[in-house]
């Protein structure tokens, strides 16, 4: 009973912690941190049966993504994948974990933020810091010596979160990297125009690239790397966010139209890290830059909260509707047929639903035509054709239905 005491105690002094950060306007991190805490506390009392209690929570500096988040993050990747593969670049990919000896006297002072894992069958792993010291160990393991890739994947840092402004401890790296022996400074440039190309084409606001010697910057993208040598590369973003302010240490860039958010990409050479991989020291020289992504997700989500556009989070192009009762499978080997062609298509999961609800489906998910059928169309051998926001409709002849609906809908 006295430990049952102490725990109760403790849940009314946390829950006033809780109180007092929500009447201060604390952060929603800082209130989520110590409501995870009161939840921790109630699960060990338990319920009246004593049954444990789950505390459903995503891992400090980490986060789900809803349907909308992971539409706007899918815009952004195809446009830097597309930006990378216009200058010819092949993609990669590599463990999420390496030896751990891999990752070790390649961060400085940073080495303490690698997450290291138990000993699986003798050996000491880690799990990936970034993308760019997995390269260099695969360019040494392979004996590669000329490459242009890109590699989009996970890294893992146990830094301190800062998540409203794209800092977490789970997050995407999107590298470019040119290795092998060139002319000077023509890898470099091109660097530098990818970074040009992502940044304009996202239309985030005003950038600069500042090109400068590793002391001079604080790259908050490679902060601690020991392996860049000689010039390096960072772009600053300027936007006119209330959420997204920066801190003073980043307000290097800021003008009167906006505050700086920092840093948006970063990168550089690191010529001698792919000789600490190979048993004889030889090196393979390599430019590259890294695009903050989650950053960018960050603007970008803000944008979107901001904006009256509606964010479609399916590709749907046409719904198989029905007119009339009874015409399920006539409504499915339509949907079946437009399927077989290419057509992204849909059909709702009730045998007579009403054409009044498909339309809003369609309304509310942001689906661009009906395909709608009725006894009449069936025996014409014709659908109805409706466009969802003019409501404008035509029948168009089965055969046609396939090169209307891809007219309509490029």
């Amino acid at each position: 009973m006295a430990d049952k005491a102490q725990l109760q105690e403790a849940i009314k002094t946390q829950g006033e912690v809780v109180r007092k950060l929500k009447s201060e306007k604390a952060s929603k991190e800082q209130i989520d941190e110590e409501v995870a805490k009161l939840l921790q506390l109630k699960a060990q009392l338990g319920g009246d049966e004593g049954k444990h209690v789950f505390v459903l929570k995503t891992a400090k500096g980490t986060r789900d993504y809803n349907p909308k988040q992971m539409a706007i993050r899918e815009k952004v990747f195809n446009i830097i994948i597309s930006c990378f593969k216009r200058h010819g670049a092949e993609t990669i990919d590599t463990p999420v974990f390496e030896l751990k000896e891999t990752l070790t006297g390649k961060y400085g002072e940073d080495s303490k933020l690698i997450y290291d894992l138990k000993d699986q069958g003798g050996e000491l792993l880690s799990l990936r810091y970034d993308l760019t010291v997995p390269f260099a160990r695969y360019l040494a393991m392979n004996k590669i010596t000329n490459i242009k890739r890109y590699h989009i994947a996970k890294v893992y840092r146990r830094d301190n979160p800062a998540m409203t402004r794209g800092r977490y401890r789970e997050f995407y790296q999107c590298d470019f990297d040119i290795a092998g022996q060139y002319d000077a400074m023509i890898p470099d440039a091109e660097c530098l125009k990818i970074v040009y190309e992502i940044l304009n084409e996202l239309d985030l606001g005003d950038f600069r690239i500042k090109v400068g010697c590793w002391v001079v910057f604080d790259l908050s993208l490679a902060r601690g790397l020991d392996y860049y040598t000689g010039v390096i590369y960072e772009a600053i973003l300027s936007q006119t966010i209330p959420a997204l302010v920066s801190t003073p240490a980043e307000q290097n860039g800021a003008d009167e139209a906006g505050v700086s958010v920092g840093s948006v990409a970063g990168g550089g050479r690191y010529d001698g890290l792919v000789g600490m991989f190979d048993p004889k020291g030889r090196k393979v020289p390599c430019v590259g830059v890294s695009i903050g992504i989650e950053r960018i997700f960050s603007i970008m989500e803000q944008k979107a909260e901001a904006s009256s556009e509606k964010v479609r989070t399916t590709e749907t192009q046409v719904l198989v509707a029905s007119a009339q009762k009874n015409l399920l499978e006539e409504r499915l080997k339509l949907t079946n047929a437009l399927w077989n062609e290419g057509i992204k298509a849909e059909v709702l999961y009730k045998k007579n639903p009403k054409l009044l609800s498909q339309l809003q489906h369609c309304e509310e998910t942001g689906i661009p035509l009906v395909a709608i059928l009725g006894e009449q169309e069936l025996k014409d051998g014709v659908v109805k054709l409706r466009n969802v926001v003019s409501r404008e409709e035509v029948d168009v002849p089965r055969a046609d239905l396939v090169d209307e609906i891809k007219k309509r809908t490029l």
